[in-house]
C-alpha cells in the first residue's frame, strides 16, 4: 500500500508543489485517502487471519493503518520539498546534485530530529486524548486535528462504526464547490469559493483560524492601500516584506516552543512544577488574556509598518 499509493502520491505533489508551491499542494486529501485505504486493506487482512478475535487485535490494526499512513504522507511531504527545492534552484542556476545531496542529508537529520522533538512536546504539553500525565490540564494539550481525523477514521472502519455517510456527503459538498469555485472564476472578476479553504475551515480549530482570517483580511487592504497609492511594484515589494516577516514569526513561535517544552520537561523530571517560569497565579487569566490581546494588536501594527515601509526598509 506505502509503495504503490506513495509512486502515485509523490508524483500528484510533486507537480502541484512545482505549479504553484508546497501551500497548494493537497496534503491533507491524500492523509485521509491515506488512513481509508490502509485501513481498509488492513480491516481485509486482519479478517481473513482471524486478527480481531486476538487480545489487541484492533489496536494492532489501527497502529500499523496509522503507521502505513506515516509513510505515505512521508513521501508526500518529501516530494513537496524535492521538487520545490530543485525548481527554485533551476531558476537561480544552482548545481542540481549539490542539491540532491542536500536534500538527502535533510531528510536523514530530520529523521534524526524530528522524533525527540515530537517526544520532547508531547511529555510537556501531551496531544488530546494522549496525555502523558493524569493530572495534566487537557484544555493546555497541544491540537493535532488531522491526527485526530485519521485516528477516528481507523477506528470506526475496524469497530465497523464509521459513518460512511458523512464521508458520502463530503464527496459530494467537495464536487459541488469545484463546480460554484469554477463557476465563480469564470463568471466574475475577483470571486472564488476554493474548496481547500472550506475544508480547512471545517476541521481546523477556531484558534487556528481566526489568526488566518485576520491575517488575510488585514494583508487585502494593505495590499490594496499600496497598489493605489503606490503602484504595483511597491506592493509586490510590500507582500514580499510582510511573507519574510510572517515567516520568522512562525519559525520563532516553533522554536520557542520547543525551547519552552525543555523547560517544563526538565523541570517535571526533577519533581518541579509543570509551569516552572510562571509568575502569578490562575486567577491573573482574566487579565492575561486581554494583555495577549494588546500584545495581537501591537503585532498587527508592527506588521503593517513593516508591510507599508519604504523600498529602502
Amino acid at each position: 500500500v506505502a509503495i504503490l499509493m506513495g509512486f502515485f502520491v509523490a508524483a500528484a505533489c510533486a507537480y502541484m508543489a512545482g505549479l504553484v508551491g508546497t501551500s497548494s499542494s493537497p496534503i491533507s486529501g491524500i492523509g485521509i485517502l491515506a488512513i481509508i485505504v490502509a485501513s481498509l486493506v488492513m480491516y481485509a487482512l486482519c479478517s481473513s487471519f482471524g486478527i480481531f478475535s486476538m487480545p489487541g487485535g484492533e489496536k494492532f490494526a489501527t497502529a500499523t493503518a496509522i503507521f502505513t499512513t506515516s509513510i505515505i504522507m512521508a513521501i508526500a511531504c518529501i516530494s513537496n520539498d524535492n521538487m520545490q527545492d530543485l525548481k527554485t534552484g533551476y531558476l537561480v542556476g544552482a548545481t542540481p546534485w549539490r542539491q540532491q545531496v542536500a536534500l538527502l542529508l535533510g531528510c536523514v537529520v530530520g529523521a534524526l530530529v524530528i522524533a525527540p522533538v515530537l517526544n520532547l512536546l508531547y511529555e510537556a504539553y501531551g496531544f488530546p486524548g494522549a496525555l502523558p500525565r493524569p493530572d495534566m490540564d487537557p484544555s493546555q494539550a497541544l491540537a493535532a486535528p488531522q491526527a485526530a481525523l485519521m485516528t477516528t477514521i481507523a477506528q470506526g472502519i475496524f469497530s465497523s462504526t464509521l459513518a460512511w455517510e458523512y464521508i458520502y456527503m463530503g464527496l459530494g459538498l467537495g464536487v459541488i464547490l469545484v463546480v460554484v469555485d469554477q463557476l465563480l472564476k469564470r463568471t466574475t472578476r475577483n470571486l472564488c469559493l476554493p474548496p481547500l479553504a472550506v475544508g480547512m475551515g471545517i476541521y481546523l480549530p477556531p484558534s487556528v483560524q481566526t489568526p488566518l482570517v485576520v491575517g488575510a483580511i488585514l494583508g487585502y487592504f494593505l495590499r490594496k492601500h499600496m497598489k493605489e497609492k503606490h503602484g504595483e511594484e511597491e506592493a509586490k515589494a510590500g507582500f514580499r516584506r510582510g511573507t519574510l516577516f510572517a515567516s520568522g514569526l512562525i519559525v520563532g513561535e516553533s522554536i520557542v516552543g520547543v525551547v519552552l517544552a525543555g523547560v517544563i520537561v526538565a523541570s517535571v523530571t526533577n519533581g518541579g512544577s509543570e509551569a516552572p517560569l510562571a509568575i502569578v497565579g490562575k486567577d491573573f487569566a482574566g487579565t492575561a488574556e486581554y494583555l495577549g490581546l494588546a500584545v495581537f494588536a501591537a503585532s498587527l501594527a508592527i506588521f503593517s509598518k513593516i508591510v507599508l515601509g519604504s523600498k529602502k526598509g
